[in-house]
């Protein structure tokens, strides 16, 4: 393990046909993923031997781009959220071959398999063997505070307009509550797609728009330099201070916390939204000033608005879903998560 470097029953609306069967490439469920890249794409850590004879330690994920492509960032410290400071880190690039990823850099070489990631130089000595780890947000499976209003919890959509299920009991995007919020905090577990031939925006894409108007974008950028549009980004308007994405089909959290704008009484807004988010138990945004609407949010208003799980035509699902209005202290939310 790594330390810190950080009521009522409804009839429940269930598909009846298999999740995103007839997208090819598309993989929801990861014990049955017949993409051999699958196997191999993940985070690794462990102690890498330095010029000078000291050890480092150091992060590497391996993201795969289809058809035994992959690319990969070294990260110097550990991994984001565990060690990495925002410093230094690589971009590498390489293939599957003979059950081998190779990783070229110029003075060495990562041979990644699905368990370990063994770093070698020109000479041929071992620098160092990276393990496969697991990593687990500390707000994974968070139990509901007393004073909380459970949205959902695998048993009914009440709370949700257009909520539906796929055959596992998970909750499908595209549903809507069905009340408005003002101030809130809100936990949500989420899983992304397994999409290796896709990219960008087409890879797992989904969002939590907060009174229809502000978007927290959820997307699987796994071993990606964040940008404006990507997870945990305030869509278009600020991305993340730090990547915290884990690998697609692998479960996340978002903790959000949320200040709604404030109106005169003639409706014009004399103070911000303000927007807190931990991404896997780390702060990626704090208490952030959200000036207009982003993207295709509805225009801001005096009026309150509901939460909509974006549908971008994508498989992402949900889980242990609550909220608590008006928003409480920060309270439980670490700035670490759990390698296991």
């Amino acid at each position: 393990m790594l330390r810190n470097i950080t009521a009522v029953f409804l009839l429940l609306a269930i598909s009846s046909v298999s999740f995103a069967a007839d997208r090819p490439g598309v993989y929801v469920d990861p014990d049955n993923v017949s993409d051999i890249d699958f196997h191999y794409q993940g985070e690794f850590y462990g102690p890498l031997q330095l010029p000078n004879g000291c050890l480092e330690m150091t992060g590497l994920q391996v993201v795969a781009l289809g058809k035994g492509k992959f690319s990969a960032l070294q990260y110097q410290g550990g991994l984001p959220g565990n060690g990495w400071d925002n410093g230094a880190k690589l971009e590498l690039t390489g293939e599957l071959k003979d059950g081998v990823i190779l990783l070229q850099h110029d003075a060495y070489v990562i041979a990644v398999d699905p368990n370990h990631a063994v770093v070698t130089n020109g000479a041929g000595q071992n620098l160092g063997n990276l393990r496969k780890v697991r990593r687990k947000s500390l707000t994974l499976g968070h139990r509901p505070p007393h004073d909380s209003l459970v949205l959902f919890d695998g048993t009914s959509t009440e709370y949700f307009k257009d909520g539906k299920l796929t055959p596992e009991g998970l909750l499908k995007a595209g549903a809507i509550t069905t009340f408005p919020v003002e101030d809130f905090q809100l936990h949500l577990e989420f899983r992304t797609p397994f999409m290796p031939e896709k990219t960008s925006q087409a890879r797992g894409n989904s969002g939590v728009y907060i009174q229809e108007r502000y978007e927290v974008q959820i997307l699987d950028s796994f071993g990606k330099t964040p940008e404006f549009n990507d997870a945990a980004s305030l869509y278009r308007t600020k991305p993340p201070e730090l990547n915290m994405c884990f690998p697609p089909l692998q479960w996340q959290t978002y903790d959000i916390y949320f200040t709604a704008a404030r109106f005169d009484a003639e409706g014009k807004k004399v103070a911000d939204a303000r927007l807190t988010v931990y991404q896997n138990g780390v702060a990626v945004q704090r208490d952030v000033h959200i000036p207009n609407k982003t993207g295709a949010g509805k225009q801001e208003g005096p009026e309150p608005g509901p939460i909509k799980l974006q549908d971008h035509n994508d498989p992402v699902v949900f889980r242990n879903i609550w909220i608590i209005q008006p928003s409480a202290p920060i309270s439980f939310a670490s700035t670490s998560c759990l390698c296991q």
